[in-house]
C-alpha cells in the first residue's frame, strides 16, 4: 500500500506545501503517535520530495531518491543515539551535545541539496523508536534551539516521538506538530497480568500495595519490563475500543515512565508501587 493511501491527509498536506511556491513548508516538524516506523517513512518521503531532481513520483529512480531510500544521502541524516556520531563521541544512550555541535558545523557550509535532519531513537537492531527525555535530554535539545528558530534556507528538522510531551516544550513551540495514527494490526498480549490488573480503574485506593505486590510476585518468573509492557498492552487494547478515554492515555504515559525507571535500575517493587499510586484513585 502506498503511503498516500494510508495517510491521505498528511501526504496531501506535504505534497501541496512542497509543490506550491508561495506556501512555506514548516522548517521544523514534529510527528507523534505509536507507529514510529510510519513517522520515519513520512520523514524520508519529505526529504525525498525536497531533493528529487525528476518527477517526484513514488518510484522515481533519480540518484537523490535512491540515496534517500538506501539511507546513504550525504545531506539527509538520521540523528539518534547510534546514528551519525562524531568519531570522538563515546555516548551510547543519548543524542549528544557533540552531535548537536556536528550539525552546527555542517550548517556552516553551503550545500546543493536540501538538508534534512531526522531526530529519533533507535534500538541496536535498527527498530525506530521515539524521542523522550532520557535519549534526547534538555541540554542537547536547548543547544539546537537557535538553528531551529532561525534556520537557514534549505534546512528542515524532523522530530519523531511517541508522546508529544516527551519532547522539550521549546522544541514543540518551534515546530509544526502532526499526529500520525497507527495503521498496524497489533495483537495486545497481556496474558500474564490478566486477572491481576484488568479493569484496574475499578480498584480502590486501599488495594494499591496489594496489586503492586501481586505484580512484584510475577517477577519471580517474568522480567519486570515485560510485565510493564503487558500492562501497557492491556491499556492500549482498552483504548482501541474507547479512543476518547483521556485517563487511559495518561496512564499509558505513566507506564512508559515506569519502563524507563526499570531500565535505570530502580527496584521493581518501587516502580510498581509508584505506578499503582499514580493510576489507582
Amino acid at each position: 500500500m502506498l503511503l498516500s493511501d494510508k495517510y491521505p491527509f498528511l501526504t496531501d498536506y506535504f505534497t501541496n506545501a512542497l509543490s506550491v511556491t508561495n506556501r512555506a513548508l514548516p522548517q521544523s516538524i514534529l510527528f507523534y503517535g505509536n507507529d514510529l516506523e510510519a513517522q520515519y517513512i513520512l520523514a524520508k518521503e519529505i526529504a525525498r520530495f525536497l531533493n528529487c531532481k525528476e518527477d517526484k513520483s513514488d518510484d522515481c529512480q533519480c540518484l537523490n531518491c535512491r540515496w534517500i531510500r538506501e539511507n546513504s544521502h550525504p545531506e539527509v541524516m538520521t540523528i539518534s543515539k547510534i546514528d551519525n556520531k562524531p568519531q570522538d563521541d563515546d555516548s551510547k544512550t543519548v543524542i549528544s551535545l557533540k552531535q548537536s555541535q556536528m550539525i552546527k558545523e555542517i550548517l556552516m557550509t553551503t550545500s546543493e541539496f536540501h538538508r534534512v535532519f531526522i531526530f529519533c531513537d533507535k534500538s541496536e537492531d535498527g527498530e525506530i523508536l521515539g524521542l523522550n527525555p532520557l535519549n534526547f535530554q534538555a541540554e542537547t535539545a536547548n543547544s539546537l534551539l537557535k538553528i531551529i528558530e532561525e534556520p537557514q534556507p534549505g534546512v528542515t528538522f524532523i522530530f519523531l516521538t511517541r508522546y508529544i510531551d516527551d519532547v522539550l516544550s521549546t522544541i514543540i513551540s518551534r515546530s509544526q506538530c502532526f499526529f500520525v495514527p497507527s495503521k498496524k494490526e497489533i495483537k495486545y498480549d497481556y496474558s500474564d497480568i490478566d486477572g491481576i490488573f484488568t479493569e484496574y480503574w475499578n480498584f480502590e485506593r486501599k488495594d494499591v500495595f496489594d496489586i503492586s505486590q501481586r505484580l512484584q510476585d510475577l517477577t519471580k518468573n517474568i522480567p519486570p519490563e515485560k510485565i510493564l509492557h503487558e500492562i501497557q498492552n492491556y491499556m492500549l487494547s482498552v483504548l482501541k475500543s474507547n479512543p476518547h478515554r483521556a485517563d487511559i492515555i495518561n496512564h499509558i504515559k505513566y507506564v512508559e515512565d515506569s519502563i524507563s525507571q526499570v531500565k535505570l535500575g530502580i527496584k521493581s517493587i518501587n516502580v510498581f508501587d509508584n505506578l499503582c499510586l499514580n493510576i489507582i484513585s
